[in-house]
């Protein structure tokens, strides 16, 4: 019988990596899954909805993963948590595997399986253990409440007896899984809104959602984008361009919400201190890419700063701030993740090795980070 543990994440995260659904339904496939008291507290789990629905709860990070063939966390977990694990044991988590690389092959060295779930393969058989596009999507809603009451001013129109009040503009910057829920989300709450991207297939979903796509379209922009769905990095000229458009555009919005990352590089910068400086004062920018270092040049991250009577945020983990709801998307992905490594007739668990979502999250084996992505260049 397959053991999985459950341990506390460290101090700031919020989410969890079980549920009590989740946690029946592990029991079900044929494991044991053992539970550190507290763990899920902070979603609003409690350890007796945990224990009615088949965890065993123990008191200690040792206790938990003694023995222990799956280790599930939502961050990146210490080598010491790792203490016990079965050899070869899985490790399935956020890795944030292009930071700290000592860190990470440190714990690679601890022989366990390394398993990045922020590499899920973008592919229709893994939509649903996408953590990225789940957490993402609670981003890009939290990211337009959080700017609306920031904001001194209503986002709808109003018709009053005594006048009117204008709409809210708001300018969504990347439009990804956080950017669309943004778009919607503005919309919803009655703001005028419009959205840029570098990838092509985007203008499409922008103007379904109501919004004007705002981006200069020439040969380059047709061909922004990778085969799996990520924007390209573009060129200077290209960039200068777009440049110049957004800068006449963003001096009229009210709200500006920013999203652009490209995996293992510094998030791009789309908004100069020049742009922030043109801006009306009281306008707001949200800055979503500031774990990567921002997408606006006076970006802090985790702390809100004020520039030319503009606020500019820089939240670490939106997604945290509604663990409820982000707790139960992303045990949900790890467990239709965990779920392909059962036969669900004999109960029997096996890593198929050769399965494209395996091979495409397998961050280190055997004591070796071996995801092409991490290999040094050349090599």
């Amino acid at each position: 019988m397959v053991t999985v543990a459950v341990t506390p994440e460290a101090s700031g995260e919020t989410r969890a990596a079980i549920t009590p659904e989740t946690v029946k339904k592990l029991v079900g496939l044929g494991a044991t899954v053992r539970v550190v008291a507290g763990t899920a507290a902070t979603s609003g789990i409690t350890d007796e909805a945990l224990a009615a629905a088949g965890a065993t709860i123990v008191g200690s990070t040792p206790e938990a993963v003694g023995g222990a063939d799956i280790l599930l966390k939502v961050r990146r977990p210490a080598p010491d948590d790792l203490k016990g694990l079965n050899a070869g044991g899985l490790v399935v988590a956020i890795l944030a595997p292009f930071d700290d690389r000592p860190g990470l092959d440190t714990l690679a060295g601890t022989g366990a399986s390394l398993m990045a779930m922020e590499f899920m393969p973008r592919i229709t058989r893994a939509q649903s253990m996408d953590v990225l596009s789940s957490q993402s999507n609670l981003a890009g809603y939290k990211a337009v409440v959080d700017a609306a009451s920031m904001l001194h001013q209503a986002m709808p129109m109003m018709m009053t007896a005594a006048g009117t009040v204008p709409a809210s503009k708001v300018f969504i910057m990347g439009v990804g899984v956080a950017g669309l829920q943004a778009i919607a989300t503005a919309r919803r709450l009655g703001g005028i809104v419009s959205a840029t991207d570098v990838r092509p297939a985007t203008k499409e979903q922008v103007a379904s959602l109501g919004a004007k796509f705002i981006a200069v379209e020439d040969d380059e922009f047709r061909e922004a984008q990778t085969a799996t769905g990520y924007a390209k990095p573009m060129s200077e000229a290209y960039q200068a361009k777009q440049k110049e458009l957004v800068a006449g555009h963003i001096k009229t919005q009210d709200i500006v919400i920013t999203t652009a990352l490209i995996p293992g590089r510094p998030a791009p910068r789309l908004i100069t201190a020049e742009m922030v400086a043109s801006m009306k004062p009281g306008a707001v920018i949200m800055d979503l890419a500031a774990e990567r270092g921002g997408n606006c040049e006076l970006t802090r991250p985790g702390e809100v700063v004020e520039a030319h009577g503009v606020r500019i945020a820089g939240p670490l983990n939106l997604a945290g701030t509604m663990a409820v709801n982000a707790s139960a998307l992303y045990a949900k992905n790890l467990l239709n993740f965990l779920e392909t490594m059962f036969d669900k007739k004999t109960k029997a668990f096996a890593v198929n090795w050769d399965d494209e979502i395996v091979k495409g999250t397998l961050v280190a084996k055997d004591g070796k980070i071996v995801h092409p992505s991490l290999q040094p260049k050349g090599a």
